[in-house]
């Protein structure tokens, strides 16, 4: 199993960058892709995630509007287009892959398999 993060970069605010996270080792319609973000001294937050099987789609609060989450499933690849980057963006990003259900303000699924990290840096 392999989650490969890439994207990541060095933005000014107001800024857009597109994260790609690829997927091989196991069956990627089954499983919920999710992000997740984590700025030095703090916790891991998730970010975004979507049901590939059911195109449902789950952001939390302080990206909703501005980040989008997209598969495409015979690429097994996930997307998530971030427009609008603030400095609080910044953090190093990683994809996860698990079961269950992630869409609209919901979000239940156990992350088996994780990516490394990408780095995004929003400057002020």
């Amino acid at each position: 199993v392999q989650l490969q993060a890439s994207g990541g970069g060095l933005v000014q605010t107001g800024g857009s960058l597109r994260l790609s996270c690829a997927a091989s080792g196991f069956t990627f319609d089954d499983y919920a892709i999710g992000w997740f973000r984590q700025a030095p001294g703090k916790e891991r937050e998730v970010v975004s995630c979507i049901s590939p099987s059911e195109i449902s789609t789950y952001y939390t609060d302080s990206v909703r509007g501005r980040f989008t989450i997209s598969s495409d499933n015979a690429k097994n690849t996930v997307s998530l287009q971030m427009n609008s980057l603030k400095p609080e963006d910044t953090a190093v990003y990683y994809c996860a892959a698990g079961l269950g259900y992630c869409g609209g303000y919901e979000m239940d699924v156990v992350y088996d398999y994780w990516g490394q990290g990408t780095q995004v840096t929003v400057s002020s």
